[in-house]
């Protein structure tokens, strides 16, 4: 086992990437990117490219009395594949309370109203080459309602034991990362009596 000591500290102040210029070189209403010319932190001149993310990533894994969830089935466009996911979606980044587009977001997709809001977590997606921060709430005391799918959204719900989702996130099933750390996350709640 390493010495403690001899590992970086957990967190420096000094910044050692300088930028000596940048460049817009695409921005839509979601996403903008960044190339920026840099000296690098072993003093070499170098590029890096930043992806800009205008929204917030907002995931809520709701859960009921029986212990099921929801999960959402979509066809993801930049992945060209089919995936399960939580309940997710964005919200704008100057929107004064992040819990507001989790609300919004769990009726759009799930058709659900939940009456007790917990945030269980806080991650960068892509923190090699975007900005994107994910939020994820617990939401408990369901009421099921239509859900309101956007029209760029062709979704499907299902309840399932929150049981058998952690084993196909444990058997690689799940590729979605704010799915993954979701669940991953609740089950240590549960684990630790935390619920």
């Amino acid at each position: 086992m390493p010495d403690l000591e001899l590992l970086a500290p957990m967190h420096t102040e000094a910044n050692p990437w300088q930028v000596t210029s940048d460049r817009k070189i695409y921005d839509n209403p979601w996403i903008s990117l960044t190339e920026y010319q840099v000296i690098n932190p072993s003093g070499n001149p170098g590029i890096y490219g930043k992806v800009h993310f205008k929204n917030l990533a907002i995931g809520i894994i709701p859960l009921d009395e029986e212990m099921n969830t929801y999960m959402v089935g979509q066809y993801r466009f930049a992945t060209d594949c089919y995936s399960w996911e939580i309940p997710e979606g964005g919200g704008p980044l100057e929107e004064t309370d992040p819990l507001d587009s989790a609300k919004r977001e769990l009726l759009e997709e799930a058709g659900l109203v939940a009456e007790k809001w917990t945030e269980v977590l806080r991650m960068h997606l892509s923190n090699s080459v975007g900005d994107e921060l994910s939020i994820v709430y617990l939401a408990r005391g369901l009421k099921q309602f239509e859900p309101e799918p956007e029209d760029t959204e062709k979704l499907a719900v299902r309840k399932v034991p929150f049981a058998e989702i952690y084993g196909k996130v444990c058997n690689g099933e799940i590729s979605d990362a704010m799915t993954i750390a979701a669940v991953l996350k609740l089950q240590l709640m549960i684990v630790e009596g935390k619920l």
